[in-house]
């Protein structure tokens, strides 16, 4: 805990401090990392689209939103469990809505390198 304090300037403690304070009995004031930006998620539906397009997966063609869980189970290095009707796996994954900035910059980062290194074209507005 005192390492966080430390690495906090002075400002952020005192609104820090004031909207603990003000909170009404009863609430939980949580202090967390800024979570993905509107920029950070609007850059990452057109790579998964372009990989979508662009890539197959063992045989089959993912949709974006398969391309994401991929991605975010590798990021992760997650569990897979098999599926309730033992027809597949799923994989217990983090929501990108939850990740950090810096955890979505990663998500990001890697969509580009396994796209570079599959040959995945990324278009200018991307």
């Amino acid at each position: 805990m005192k390492q966080l304090y430390k690495l906090v300037n002075l400002d952020v403690r005192r609104r820090c401090w004031e909207a603990i304070k003000s909170a009404p009995d009863g609430y939980v004031v949580t202090i967390a990392e800024p979570t993905r930006s509107l920029d950070q998620n609007s850059l990452l539906w057109p790579l998964l689209t372009e990989l979508s397009h662009q890539l197959d997966w063992y045989g089959k063609k993912l949709t974006p939103e398969n391309w994401k869980d991929l991605l975010t189970a590798s990021l992760r290095k997650l569990d897979v469990v098999p599926n309730i009707d033992g027809s597949g796996f799923v994989a217990l994954g983090q929501s990108t809505s939850k990740m950090t900035k810096a955890q979505f910059s990663e998500l990001i980062e890697l969509t580009y390198a396994f796209g570079a290194e599959r040959g995945v074209k990324f278009t200018e507005k991307t």
